[in-house]
């Protein structure tokens, strides 16, 4: 029974591992969607433009705050925060962000 929790262990950090190492930097994945804006070593900034039924392959984001400027469902002026993501999306309507991603751990509540 030792040796099947091991491997099945094993096992799920490998899968981990290959989801991981699938996902890319989404600037060099969607360049047609993704800008730099600014970089340095605090945080990288991401002018995000994409329309309705465009999809964005598996890609990465460190933690990352997002600020609408336009989408077709008036949420402009929006701003939210995400937590570090591999995803892959689609988007619904046609949406005009910012993306200010963080290259250094946030600072832990007291």
């Amino acid at each position: 029974m030792q040796v099947f929790r091991l491997t099945l262990g094993t096992l799920a950090l490998c899968c981990v591992g290959v989801a991981t190492a699938r996902a890319q930097d989404p600037v060099q994945l969607a360049p047609n969607h993704f800008k730099v804006l600014l970089e340095n070593d605090q945080v990288r900034v991401l002018d995000f433009h994409s329309k309705g039924g465009e999809k964005i392959p598996m890609h990465s984001h460190p933690a990352y705050l997002a600020y609408d400027i336009s989408e077709s469902d008036n949420k402009a002026g929006r701003t939210t925060w995400h937590q570090p993501a591999t995803h892959a999306s689609e988007a619904t309507a046609e949406i005009h962000a910012l993306l200010v991603e963080l290259k250094t751990k946030p600072a832990k509540k007291p």
